[in-house]
């Protein structure tokens, strides 16, 4: 009874590691991604660009125009209501 109960948790055990290991190659893959879009900013930052606004361009192209029309309507609303 106990060569079951060994293969049972050998094999539990490597499907263990398989999960670990292939989560551990996805958040090297993560780190090489961000440290490439940072070297994108820096590049865009040196040409002249203003990495903030790029970033929120980046954010806006994500959402839904009409998001962003509501949105840019209520903005305009307050800033009329306080006189901007």
């Amino acid at each position: 009874m106990n060569d079951g109960m060994i293969d049972t948790q050998s094999v539990a055990g490597e499907e263990l590691r398989q999960f670990i290991e292939r989560y551990e190659r996805l958040e090297s893959e993560k780190k090489d991604i961000v440290e490439g879009q940072k070297e994108i900013m820096a590049e865009a930052k040196g040409r002249g660009y203003d990495t903030k606004v790029l970033r929120k361009v980046i954010a806006l192209r994500k959402r839904d125009a009409d998001d962003i029309a509501e949105e840019e309507a209520v903005l305009e609303m307050y800033k009329a209501a306080l006189g901007m």
